[in-house]
Parts: C-alpha cells; sequence; structure tokens
C-alpha cells in the first residue's frame, strides 16, 4: 500500500519507518529541509533505540524515503497519515492545532480519488470533523475519507510497541475506508485487537488512557510519601497491588513525578475540552496539580538530605531525560528540581547519556558533563534523576572515592536495596524510610509538619 506520512517526528518517524518494515511503500514529508536532508544521510532528529539501523534498512530497499515536496508524496498516496505536533498552547493548556489544519489544507488539492487522511497526531474531539470540512471545501465530500489512528508509542520502545501494540484504534465513519484501514494492520499484527469505532471516541480513548496512566502514577507517587512516613516499602506494595489483575503493575514505579511530551500536555488538553463541554475532571485535574507540586518538592528531599541548606554545596545530576532510552528534555523533572536548587544556592553538574544537547537549551549555569565518574568528583551530594542502564551499573565504590561527601538521594529506585549503602553512602530514596534518618518508632517521635509546610512554602515561592 502507497502512505504518505506528514511530519518527521516523533510520532511521524516511527510510525512510517515501521509501516515500511511491514513492506508498505511509505514517503515521509517535513517542511524542514535541513531535517530531510539529514534523514536522507541516516541523520535522525530523534534518539530511539534501533530506528536508525530500521530506517537504514528500509531505505536502502527503497520501501522509505524522505521528501519535502508535499505534492509528490499525496498525489498517489492511499492512505496519508498527519503526524504533526500539537503542543499545549502557552499558558492555555488546550492543544495547537495550527500544524494539523494546515496539513489538512496544503494536501487537500492534490489527494488521490477515495484516499484516506488518518490523523495520527494526539489531537482533541471533534478535530477529524474540522479537518473533514476543511478538505471538503476542495474536494467534495465522498471524494475521501476521514479517519482518527492515534499513536500509543512509548519513547524508549517505540518500535515494539507499534509493530507489537497492545491494540490499534481506528475512528472511521463509513464501511469502505474500514476496510482499507482494517488491510493496512491486519496482514502484520496476528491477533492483536483492532477497536473500530467513530472518530470521537477515538480521539478521546488517547487523552482517556494518558490521563489514566498519569493519574496512576501519581497515585503510587502520593503512597511512596506514606511509606516513608510510616516506614514501609513502596516497592513491595506496588508488587503488592500490581499482582491483582485489575490494577496491573506497569506504571507503578514511584519517582519524581511524570513528564516527557505526552502525559502533561494530554491532561492538559483533556481538561480543557472538558471545561469547554462543562464536564469537571476532578481527578485528572488533581493529578496535574500533584505531579507539578512533587517535581519540585524532590528539592526539598534533596535539601533535607545534606542537612537543610545546600547553599555553596556542589550537587551532582546523573540523568537528565524525563525517562531512559531517549533524548527527549520536554516536562523532565530534572529541569524544576535543578532550578529549585539553584534558587537555593547550589552549584549543579549533570550528566546524561544522550540527553545533554537538549538539556543546554533548557538548563542555564549548569555544567553538562559526558562521563558519570568526573560529573560526581567531589561533590557534596549524588542525585540519581534517570535510570539508564548505564547509571543503574555505575561502580558504587568508586563513586564514593570521588565524592566529597557521602549522600546520594535515589529519586527513581535505581539501585539495589542496601547497595548504596554498602559502599558508603548515606542513602535518600523514594519510598522508604532513608537509611541516614532516625528510625526511631514513627508513633512515638511526632514528624514536624511545620518544618515541612514551612520548607514547601519556601520551594513554591523561591527564595
Amino acid at each position: 500500500m502507497k502512505i504518505a506520512v506528514i511530519g518527521t517526528g516523533y510520532v511521524g518517524l516511527v510510525s512510517g519507518t515501521c509501516f515500511a518494515e511491514w513492506g508498505h511503500e511509505v514517503v515521509c514529508v517535513d517542511k524542514n529541509s535541513d531535517k530531510i536532508a539529514g534523514l536522507k544521510k541516516g541523520r535522525l532528529p530523534i534518539y530511539e533505540p534501533d530506528l536508525d539501523k530500521m530506517v537504514a534498512r528500509n531505505h536502502a530497499a527503497g520501501r522509505l524515503s524522505f521528501t519535502c515536496d508535499l505534492v509528490a508524496a499525496v498525489t498517489n498516496a492511499q492512505v496519508v497519515f498527519i503526524a504533526v505536533g500539537t503542543p499545549s498552547r502557552p499558558g492555555q493548556g488546550d492543544a495547537d492545532l495550527s500544524f494539523v489544519y494546515m496539513a489538512a489544507r496544503e494536501m487537500a488539492p492534490f489527494l488521490a480519488e477515495g484516499a484516506i487522511v488518518a490523523v495520527k497526531s494526539t489531537v482533541p474531539v471533534g478535530t477529524g470533523d474540522a479537518v473533514e470540512k476543511i478538505i471538503a471545501h476542495i474536494r467534495p465530500y465522498g471524494s475521501f475519507s476521514v479517519a482518527s489512528n492515534p499513536e500509543f508509542l512509548r519513547e524508549g520502545v517505540a518500535i515494539g510497541d507499534f509493530l507489537q501494540p497492545d491494540r490499534v484504534v481506528i475512528g472511521i465513519e463509513d464501511g469502505r475506508a474500514r476496510a482499507v484501514m482494517a488491510a493496512l494492520y491486519e496482514g502484520s499484527l496476528g491477533a492483536t485487537p483492532l477497536v473500530f469505532t467513530d472518530r470521537r471516541t477515538s480521539e478521546l480513548i488517547k487523552y482517556a488512557s494518558n490521563a489514566f496512566l498519569a493519574t496512576k502514577i501519581t497515585f503510587i507517587n502520593e503512597l511512596a510519601d506514606l511509606c516513608e512516613k510510616v516506614g514501609s516499602n513502596v516497592g513491595e506494595l506496588a508488587l503488592g497491588i500490581g499482582l491483582d489483575r485489575r490494577i496491573g503493575t506497569r506504571f507503578l514505579n514511584a519517582g519524581p513525578g511524570y513528564g516527557g511530551s505526552c502525559f502533561p500536555k494530554d491532561t492538559l488538553a483533556l481538561l480543557r475540552t472538558a471545561q469547554d463541554y462543562g464536564v469537571v475532571l476532578r481527578i485528572v485535574e488533581e493529578t496535574i496539580v500533584a505531579n507539578e507540586a512533587r517535581k519540585r518538592k524532590m528539592a526539598l528531599k534533596v535539601i533535607e538530605a545534606v542537612g537543610g541548606d545546600v547553599d555553596g554545596l556542589t550537587v551532582a545530576v546523573l540523568g537528565l531525560t524525563f525517562k531512559p532510552d531517549t533524548d527527549d528534555m520536554r516536562e523532565a523533572p530534572s529541569v524544576p528540581l535543578i532550578e529549585t536548587l539553584q534558587r537555593y544556592g547550589a552549584v549543579v553538574r549533570a550528566y546524561d547519556p544522550v540527553g545533554t544537547e537538549n538539556a543546554a537549551r533548557l538548563l542555564e549555569e549548569v555544567t553538562l558533563l559526558d562521563d558519570p565518574y568526573e560529573c560526581v568528583r567531589d561533590a557534596d551530594a549524588v542525585v540519581v534523576m534517570t535510570e539508564w542502564d548505564s547509571i543503574r551499573r555505575i561502580d558504587l565504590s568508586r563513586l564514593r572515592r570521588l565524592v566529597r561527601a557521602p549522600v546520594l538521594i535515589d529519586l527513581r529506585n535505581a539501585f539495589e536495596p542496601g547497595a548504596a549503602s554498602a559502599a558508603g553512602f548515606h542513602v535518600s530514596v523514594i519510598g522508604h524510610r532513608s537509611d541516614h534518618s532516625e528510625r526511631a518508632d514513627f508513633m512515638a517521635e511526632e514528624p514536624d509538619f511545620e518544618k515541612t509546610r514551612a520548607g514547601l512554602s519556601r520551594l513554591t515561592r523561591g527564595k
């Protein structure tokens, strides 16, 4: 099948490459000539494990090509995917659909008879209707179809998610287009369910999925705080509840808060859609608020671990991207943590295996290093922010010899319990009582809530 993919960002490039891997003839289109020139030479604009090899293989086989020529790309395509960005509008929270609508307007005169325009970008309810009206100003209804085909790709494992998905969701309004979309997927997916529904439900499925997962992460993070207070273990708690098949173990890893290109943007967009229709989504609203507060609260955890004051101290941060196996810094929890520590006077160094180039655009006055051991040399505290394999495999004994003060704040529980302590570190972790804290009975010792509230208040308004 001949396919055009408009947009060579994360979704467009992964989707187009995987369709080519299935044997389809795919043309990826982008207005950025430098990006297209780089792709033709095998230079990818994003980091995703093994994607470069798959791009090279399919490009060499003639199944995958890249161009800035929209007309040539869509003229003979049976399916045209819109995979452009839909960022949150600054100060608004709703999705900016200008790139989606622009793509619809520009392709409309050149669509083949009977072509299907499938929106793979994450878009609010009703966007497919708007795309259909835009194209219908130029092409008669019935000469084309508009479908919703949202992506469910996780950065770092996107190829596996595309080739072996949990399900494929397709929102479609006519039978002929449904048959074409089924043929596009069915031959390559085996027993994977194809969920056919109307366009609006398909659009909402994407936002609802991400909001639910974001809520699940926030839920376990709040329980991690309770575990620290009562002296229990959040990892064992997550296992105990996650083995219930109604709940599941995935997305129950406590940490410093969710980030990335999807959850923050999509929860905000879903909330704004609900507000536009006069519906209150209280759980989603509280999830957003709690997640943003948690990111900055992690700085308080670091400050407490070094004795209550980081002014003039050197803090080494290991890992910057919002998750491992990606160079994506969008909404990464490392950014507010570092900014807050800097406001309190800390000197920050940082290491990330692939994210330093993107991090440099967001962080000021941070020394970015390409070696974790150099990053921690003479540091007064080490903070683990992203659980890269290269960080998990760090020699803790060597790390201990390099630091000035043996304080390790593991915000991802990246190391085996007791390993850092055995290496000589005073350890602060997520969802466990820290091994350097007083281990008096929590019922016998009243927590200093006023001190904690005061600290959080300072973090909120800045030093």
